[in-house]
């Protein structure tokens, strides 16, 4: 069986400091084949840089997907199409930088390859291309290669999230739901065989709303004027999903919800 660990959205350095010191006890206790990673938010809580994509990388994160803050950090926009292990949403339109999906070849132990693909959602985010067009277009293609695929489903819709799982429901490995923050209870093995998981959650403080300074995002809602996000000090809660993946089937066999507290010092 393939073991692979998907970490939530990581906030800012508080989340790059909980991956770097949580990671590789969880890989080893785990059995970790492939761990990915949602670092849209890894610069100072908005955006990806170069360096804060390193990071996490260096720390044991084999693939980084994003979502709709993904070109909020201009450094990231020439550099996405030098690192294949940064994907960027797959339905964005042509010509954007950067690719939508990638095949990672697994070690010699199972001698198998997983495809990733990140889409992002249309209900309440950026008119972008349907996902569900997109997916079906390029799953097709990837399962020309393997059978295992894991999908990154930045969305901000739970009935567009839970629509998109269904409809690739024995098509993929696992979809998995980003962008909202808040790890859902609900994760299942749809008929098909396909994990699913509404949100993965954040790994980012614990004492924030969504991973920004409660009393900013408190006073937006308050007084409806834009507020500079900033993201807080303290404990961390990093949030994944462990999912066990039959090899010849490409089937999910088990989707285990992972819950940890960093504390900070």
């Amino acid at each position: 069986m393939i073991k692979i660990l998907f970490i939530g959205d990581i906030i800012g350095s508080p989340g790059r400091l909980a991956v770097a010191k949580l990671l590789p006890d969880l890989k080893n206790k785990y059995q970790v084949d492939l761990t990915i990673a949602n670092g849209e938010n890894l610069a100072g809580g908005l955006g990806i840089t170069p360096d804060t994509a390193n990071d996490i990388i260096s720390s044991g994160v084999d693939v980084v997907t994003t979502g709709n803050h993904v070109w909020d950090k201009k450094e990231i926009i020439k550099y996405i199409d030098e690192d294949n292990r940064i994907l960027r949403p797959a339905n964005y339109p042509e010509g954007a930088p950067g690719k939508g999906f990638m095949f990672y070849r697994l070690s010699q132990t199972h001698n198998a390859t997983v495809a990733i693909l990140n889409l992002s959602g249309c209900v309440f985010m950026q008119n972008l291309d349907s996902p569900f067009h997109v997916a079906n277009k390029i799953v097709s293609m990837l399962r020309g290669t393997t059978k295992i695929i894991i999908v990154d489903f930045h969305a901000e819709a739970t009935a567009e999230k839970i629509a998109l799982g269904r409809y690739l429901d024995g098509q993929v490995s696992a979809v998995l739901g980003t962008h909202t923050h808040v790890q859902t209870a609900d994760e299942s093995i749809f008929p098909g065989g396909t994990a699913f998981i509404t949100d993965v959650g954040m790994t980012g403080p614990k004492e924030s709303i969504i991973g920004t300074k409660i009393d900013l995002i408190v006073t937006r809602f308050r007084t409806q004027m834009p507020v500079k996000f900033e993201v807080p000090k303290g404990d961390v809660i990093f949030c994944a999903v462990l999912i066990e993946i039959d090899p010849n089937t490409g089937k999910a066999i088990s989707i285990e919800r992972l819950q940890e507290l960093f504390h900070q010092p």
